[in-house]
């Protein structure tokens, strides 16, 4: 192993950030979204967020060499680090190879059985966060498995794009509000925690990225009878914008079937002329039972 790298040192800093790529010849892959936080501020933003305490375990999807994880290992009893990127794999090792409580773990968080990992690495701690910095073209396949999953979470906190972070906290009625509102809010309660400009990243991305703590309900947001269905009806409902709730659920239930879709809508209380960037998750939950009852599963 080569001479190791002391994590008393903070790694997200201009200058010792360039020291640790250069001491291995690192090159970005931009097919990988690539961009390493250098700003300490922001890093304790994130670390607060989460609530960590050492009872408490954080798993980190995306390390790179380990800003983060070092602010990480400094407030939780055990960090789960893992990079799909196996250039990273031995600096990471070398930089935590005297943190015992930092383990790195190579893989494909898309493909990873995460329940296992999480049973093995986190077991007879008292909570779980992810907390990580992710790349903009998987933050949403990764935080829909995250959810969909159903994993032993308390908060995810994760700096990704602004515009996405927006779309998510979103409110029924602006242009920001969609699909991903609503399935992130049906699991979730959602916070912007901060904007991080793009010039504390190396190298520099072209948008700006926001801090969101996402803390996981004990129950949906709604009752629903058929998430999948529920899930189908939402998409529907968004499938082009600038169409009502008449015009494209039409799409849903069969154009032979249009007529039936005014007394439906009006026995929820839902004008059909209304859009789908309108409605709240209890609309939707509503919506949703009524055409599973009506017949009508997408």
């Amino acid at each position: 192993m080569t001479e190791g790298i002391r994590t008393n040192i903070d790694v997200a800093s201009p200058k010792r950030t360039k020291d640790i790529i250069n001491k291995y010849g690192f090159t970005f892959k931009k097919s990988l979204g690539q961009n390493f936080l250098i700003d300490q501020n922001i890093l304790r933003k994130i670390v607060g967020a989460a609530e960590l305490d050492e009872t408490k375990g954080a798993l980190e999807i995306g390390p790179g060499i380990g800003a983060l994880t070092q602010q990480l290992a400094q407030e939780a009893g055990r960090v789960t680090a893992i990079e799909i990127d196996n250039r990273l794999i031995p600096i990471l090792q070398d930089v935590f190879a005297d943190t015992p409580n930092v383990h790195v773990e190579h893989g494909d968080v898309l493909k990873m059985n995460l329940p296992e990992l999480m049973e093995k690495q986190f077991a007879g701690l008292s909570g779980i966060s992810v907390v990580a910095n992710l790349p903009y073209y998987v933050t949403t396949p990764i935080l829909m498995k995250l959810l969909e999953e159903k994993l032993p979470l308390e908060n995810i906190v994760v700096m990704i794009q602004k515009e996405v972070a927006q779309r998510m906290a979103a409110k029924p009625g602006g242009k920001e509000y969609g699909s991903l509102s609503v399935a992130v809010q049906y699991y979730c309660v959602p916070e912007l925690v901060c904007i991080v400009p793009h010039t504390v990243f190396i190298p520099q991305p072209n948008v700006d990225s926001a801090v969101i703590k996402l803390s996981l309900r004990k129950e949906p947001a709604v009752d629903v009878e058929d998430e999948a269905h529920f899930f189908r009806t939402v998409q529907a409902s968004f499938a082009q914008r600038r169409k009502t709730l008449m015009n494209n659920l039409t799409a849903f239930v069969g154009k032979e079937s249009r007529e039936q879709l005014t007394p439906l809508l009006t026995s929820c209380g839902i004008e059909p002329t209304r859009r789908g960037e309108t409605l709240s998750l209890e609309e939707f939950a509503a919506l949703s039972k009524a055409l599973l009852a009506a017949g009508f599963k997408g």
